[in-house]
């Protein structure tokens, strides 16, 4: 699985750092990617622009696919990821609020705007998918989500339509898309990234457990609510930096965690390491395929992404009966 993911995100990767505007032989890309000449149009298009967006791509891929695959382990929810979970929106409203009312235009600013609307967003969606006696059902959960979502989108929305500004600069970002975004991105949310996927690494084994149920959990000697904070915990960082770098991009949480599991099963010991891998190889496919379907132009990564995810998710709810209960 893990072999096959490496082949495919190679081969993606070498097609996407072709693929544009102004298309680049795969021969002319490795030969700018090992034999760097400044002089070369091709070899400069490669390296400052297309080298960064692969970078990015394969980060963000890296974080979705990860926060996708612990949040649907803590949820016991298998429609959960970020986007459907309404930890996209809340990072959304807090980078609008970001724009309008502070003024910031950089990412790094994003960052903490983003991380404390991922938060809250979760916190919200947890409080209402739980406060029913009967506690969290998945069906729940995602309903709570979907509310949260579009009283998030809405109030966005709102302060939009109030700022037009804020508009021009939010519009671009709002899409999901990978273009434009320089190596100073990718090297600004990695660490953060990195942090979430070595937390998750680390809850492997606790997670496993808290899949049992708590109380299989507790004689195992896990703390599900220590597991359920660091989880929470590990998503925040992953879905925060992921959105506030390349956008609302959403489906990859849900698609790459489920092609792993149908192949290596739920084992978090092999589902994470191999959605490390999956992650970012659905992205970049999403990716090429947006680029290359009505080339020159470019379809935006987040709709060839929602386009690769929607029929998945469509089939996941037709085909597991849980999410009814």
């Amino acid at each position: 699985m893990v072999t096959s993911s490496l082949l495919v995100l190679a081969v993606t990767t070498v097609m996407s750092l072709g693929l544009g505007s102004h298309f680049v032989p795969p021969r002319v890309v490795l030969d700018a990617l090992l034999h760097f000449d400044p002089t070369n149009n091709n070899h400069l298009i490669i390296r400052s622009s297309r080298v960064p967006r692969a970078a990015l791509c394969v980060v963000v891929g890296v974080g979705l696919g990860i926060a996708g695959a612990v949040m649907q382990s803590l949820t016991r929810n298998p429609l959960a990821e970020p986007g459907l979970l309404g930890l996209n929106a809340g990072a959304s409203l807090a980078v609008v609020v970001a724009i309008s009312f502070f003024g910031v235009t950089q990412l790094a600013g994003y960052l903490g705007f983003a991380f404390a609307g991922a938060a809250l967003a979760a916190v919200g969606v947890y409080a209402l998918g739980t406060a029913h006696r009967s506690g969290a059902t998945p069906a729940r959960m995602a309903l709570a989500g979907a509310a949260i979502s579009i009283v998030l989108s809405a109030i966005t929305t709102s302060i939009l339509l109030s700022r037009e500004s804020a508009y021009d600069q939010f519009r671009f970002w709002a899409v999901g898309s990978l273009q434009g975004r320089g190596l100073d991105v990718t090297t600004t949310v990695l660490p953060f990234i990195a942090i979430g996927v070595l937390g998750a690494l680390v809850l492997a084994r606790p997670l496993n457990a808290l899949s049992l149920g708590d109380d299989t959990a507790r004689s195992l000697g896990v703390s599900a609510p220590l597991t359920r904070a660091g989880g929470g915990a590990a998503v925040v960082l992953l879905a925060g930096a992921s959105v506030a770098a390349a956008g609302p991009i959403g489906f990859i949480g849900l698609v790459a965690p489920h092609a792993v599991r149908i192949l290596v099963g739920p084992d978090h010991r092999q589902l994470i390491p191999a959605t490390l891998v999956v992650g970012p190889t659905v992205l970049m496919v999403a990716d090429v395929l947006g680029r290359s379907v009505i080339a020159p132009a470019e379809i935006q990564t987040a709709i060839a992404a929602a386009i690769i995810g929607g029929p998945v998710f469509v089939a996941l709810i037709r085909g597991n009966r849980r999410i009814a209960g």
